[in-house]
């Protein structure tokens, strides 16, 4: 879906929740694959039975990854991404858990190496199936203003 949206029309405060996925075996087998993440805290189901999370644990980057796709059902073609701020794995995600990912506009500031354009700052929170924030990031966007500068 495509749906333009320029720096004005952005609100602090709006939210957005997407829809739910639930972590599988593959998903943990694939990442490790992309990535050579073998740690046995993601891979070895004994190793991980003495530890305190008691089974094994999905990589952070794969929870990151996921939750931030769950997002990318929208196109805005005056936005691109500018990076992410202030990520932090806040608990663990377990094989079967089933996450989603809510968004939050939280600032909206000038962009100071484009005066057509201001960056727009969205907190992504990667929630569990018991509501629990697991993930946390800033996504900051770059988005061109709807007048242009003079």
């Amino acid at each position: 879906m495509e749906q333009t949206t320029y720096f004005e029309d952005y609100a602090i405060g709006s939210t957005r929740t997407t829809t739910g996925r639930t972590i599988t075996e593959t998903d943990f087998v694939v990442h490790a694959g992309h990535t050579g993440d073998f740690f046995p805290h993601h891979m070895d189901a004994e190793f991980m039975k003495s530890s305190p999370f008691g089974q094994r644990i999905a990589h952070g980057t794969m929870v990151f990854a996921i939750g931030v796709g769950l997002t990318a059902n929208v196109i805005n073609p005056v936005a691109f991404s500018y990076g992410y701020d202030r990520l932090r794995f806040v608990k663990p995600v377990f094989i079967g858990d089933t996450i989603r990912t809510r968004t939050t506009i939280t600032a909206k500031e000038d962009d100071p190496k484009r005066p057509n354009a201001g960056r727009v700052v969205e907190r992504c929170e990667v929630l569990n199936q018991r509501d629990e924030v697991v993930l946390a990031a800033d996504h900051i966007y770059v988005v061109e203003r709807r007048a242009k500068a003079a």
